[in-house]
Parts: C-alpha cells; structure tokens; sequence
C-alpha cells in the first residue's frame, strides 16, 4: 500500500522515514500505556506524601541527565550518517565519554542536594538513582539504529523492558513493599532497557567489544555538543525546577499530585523526538542537495508538530475531570492544573523541531541561550506564582517558560525566520495556504 503524498517530501524517501518512525512510535505507544496504567496504581498504592517523595529523588536525576549524556545523541546519529565506516569508533568514543561522564554526574548529584535539598526526600534515595547516569550510556546502541533507519528493533527493547517493569512494579504494589523498593525498580528501569540494547545490538556483525577510544573524536564530539549540554541543564532547570520548587514551598502533597500532572502531560513529549530523529537524515540530505526542499521539509515538520500537538491538547484539557477519576480521590484537585500544563506540550513540539533546524545549521550555541530564557522566566514565574496558586502556579509558569523558549529566536535575526514559520504554523496560515491552493 502506497502512504499519501506530502508536499515537499519525495515519495521513496517519505516511504522509508515514515515507516521507521511508525515502528518508533508503535514502541514508544505501547511503552506509552504501559506507563500509565503502572504509573496510575503506583501513584494510586503510595498516595500523595510518598509519590512526591519518590518525584523529588528522580528530580535531581533529571537535573544532571544532560551532562551524564553530553548532549551527544544527535551528533553520534549525524556522525555516522556521514561516516558510517567508523561506526566501532564513534560508538565507542560516545560510550564512553557517557560512561566517564555518568560517575561525575554522582558527586555532583550530591553537591546538589546538599545545596538545595528537597524537604522530605532522604539522599539516600537519590543515591540509589545517582547511577542510572553511568547505565544510560548504552543509549549510544539507540543512536546508532536512528543512523540506520531500523528503529524497530529499538521498539522490540522498550516493549519487552516496559513489561518486564510493569510486572515488577505491580508485584511491588500487591505485595505491599515499602517506597524504597519503587526507587530501586526506578533505577532498575534503566538497566533493563541497557541490557536490551546491548543483546540487540549484538545481532549479526555487530560487536560492542570492537568498540574503540579515539580521544580526537571525542574532542571533535565534544567541541559540538558542549553548547547542547548547558542547553540540556537549563531545559532540566525550566522542565523540573517547578516540582523541586513545589515541594519545598508547598510540601511532599502537593508535589505528589503535581508529579501525576507532569508525567500525563509529559507522556506525549516522546512524539516530536521520535519525529524530529527519525526525519533528521532527510532534512540533512536535503540541505545538502536542495535549498527550496530543505526550507519546505522544515516548514512542513513545523506544520506537523501543530496537526499533532494542538488535538492532543485540546481533548486532554475537556478530559482531564475523567482522567482523574482514574485516581483515588486525594488527587481529583488537579484535573484543572492538567488542562493548563498540557498546552505547554504545543510548544514542546515545535521547540524539538526549530532545536533540530539549529543543530543542521550548527547554531548549537542558540540552544543554551533561548533554554536560558526559558529556565529564568520559570523561576521566576514559580517564585511569584506558587506561594499564591499552588501547583497550578507552577503550572502556568511551566506553559510561559516553555513558549517563552520556543519563541526566543524571534528576536535572534540570523534565525528569526524560524520564528516566523514557526508561527505561520501555530496560526494555521501554513494550513490554509494549502487549502486554497488546492
């Protein structure tokens, strides 16, 4: 069966990338309602207190997961798109710069909380998560089947570990273990989906103990991924410190059912990157041989990101009340909050989509600065917001900070035409225009 035609995309090409990203996404969907229904009975069985104790462990992880990656992902994909005959090294450069990078990330998880401890959450959970920063290296395997365009085997890892961990947690659940036993299958969560990918990369010719050490590459790597890293930090900071924030101001309650809040909202933010990675070698091949379809193909992902984004947003908020039913009672208060925080989603999209048109045009730099933007505007939104509002508070300044980022190029000449078509796709102008012109 032929897939319809999309101005801009030549239809042999289309054909492949798609159907790579639909394995993507029929991965990361299954992965997706695993997730929700274990998250639901987990929050359900720990009530308020103990889930915002939990959230506030694995914020602290989220904080430092740019530098435990480096920011690499998307230039291992783009290294061996272009030197596919390197890929032993490349991987094994990549593998461990994140292995190294993984066990600094753990004294500095701890100086961290030290600074700003997050009230009621004991270090010695957020010990315990401190080296999912050392097992998350594997994730190189995962670039490395992007650069390929065969990401079901991707797909075929997160189903099987998200079974495997859903069947662990709700053995948990009916057993009645205490809180420390979900931050350990949290971490565990981590070494299933490694040991996934290395048996899968190790199919046919492929041999991770062929990996090598180039420390040339790695600083060629790193000249390139350094400005994603501080970029990585502040999306962290504008992604997470509302939670830590929350819980500080307001107490482990209200950051128990903020944390149901995010992760519903959250759950659909996998889309633009499965999208985004999986079109990247296209979008690359056609700056390379044609301007016109390379400005098309990135006006038609921005075009994509609304059609997919906007839908989503507008049934989760008129959902939200009937969501919560799905929740014990303590947490129906936040129904509302959900339906504001979804719409930062919106903008979530489209960041992910102008971050890629950044990388190919190596403005790496402009990441940091907007993301910047956005984690100072957050602050101090939260600052202002929480004491007054609570958690839905921390809501609108996560949706502001998220637009504010995503916009921030609009004032950057060299890119602010990325701005423009950004909204020309928000507006539905772009959609219009191809009404009328057919």
């Amino acid at each position: 069966m032929r897939l319809p035609r999309i101005p801009g995309f030549d239809q042999e090409a289309f054909e492949k990338y798609f159907k790579n990203t639909g394995m993507l996404f029929v991965g990361r969907i299954g992965s997706l309602v695993i997730k929700m229904i274990v998250g639901i009975s987990v929050a359900n069985y720990l009530g308020r207190g103990n889930n915002g104790i939990l959230a506030g462990g694995t914020v602290y992880i989220y904080f430092f997961s740019a530098i435990a990656t480096l920011g690499l992902d998307q230039f291992i994909v783009k290294e061996l798109h272009a030197f596919p005959e390197n890929r032993d090294q490349i991987l094994g450069t990549s593998f461990w710069m994140k292995v190294f990078a993984g066990f600094c990330c753990i004294p500095l998880i701890w100086a961290a909380f030290h600074i700003y401890p997050a009230k009621g959450t004991p270090y010695s959970y957020v010990l315990i998560l401190s080296f999912i920063g050392v097992i998350q290296a594997f994730t190189v395997i995962d670039s490395y089947f992007q650069s390929q365009v065969k990401s079901k085997y991707i797909m075929q890892v997160q189903i099987v570990g998200n079974l495997v961990s859903a069947a662990v947690k709700m053995a948990l659940i009916l057993t009645k273990m205490p809180l420390v036993w979900f931050v350990y299958t949290y971490a565990f969560d981590f070494v299933l989906i490694s040991v996934g990918y290395y048996f899968t990369y190790q199919r046919t010719d492929r041999d991770i103990f062929k990996w090598t050490y180039n420390s040339i590459l790695a600083k060629k790597l790193l000249n390139y991924s350094w400005p994603l890293i501080i970029s990585g930090i502040m999306v962290a900071l504008y992604m997470k410190i509302d939670a830590i924030m929350l819980q500080n101001i307001k107490g482990v309650k209200e950051a128990g059912a903020y944390d149901t809040v995010a992760k519903l909202s959250e759950a659909w933010n996998f889309v633009p990157s499965v999208i985004v990675t999986s079109l990247f070698p296209a979008i690359l091949n056609a700056r390379r041989d044609d301007a016109d379809r390379y400005k098309k193909r990135i006006q038609h992902l921005y075009d994509l990101m609304v059609y997919l984004s906007v839908p989503v947003a507008i049934v989760i908020t008129f959902a939200s009340p009937l969501i919560y039913k799905l929740f014990k009672p303590e947490y129906a208060y936040a129904a509302p909050v959900l339906s504001v925080h979804i719409w930062s989603g919106v903008f979530v999209f489209l960041g992910a989509a102008s971050g890629q048109y950044l990388i190919a045009e190596n403005f790496n730099k402009l990441t940091f600065v907007r993301t910047g933007f956005g984690a100072i505007v957050n602050i101090v939104l939260n600052l202002i917001l929480i004491p007054k509002m609570g958690m839905m508070g921390a809501a609108i300044a996560t949706l502001v900070a998220y637009a504010s980022a995503t916009f921030f190029i609009l004032v950057i000449p060299k890119v602010s035409a990325q701005g423009l078509m950004m909204l020309r796709s928000l507006f539905l102008i772009s959609l219009f225009q191809k009404l009328i012109k057919h």
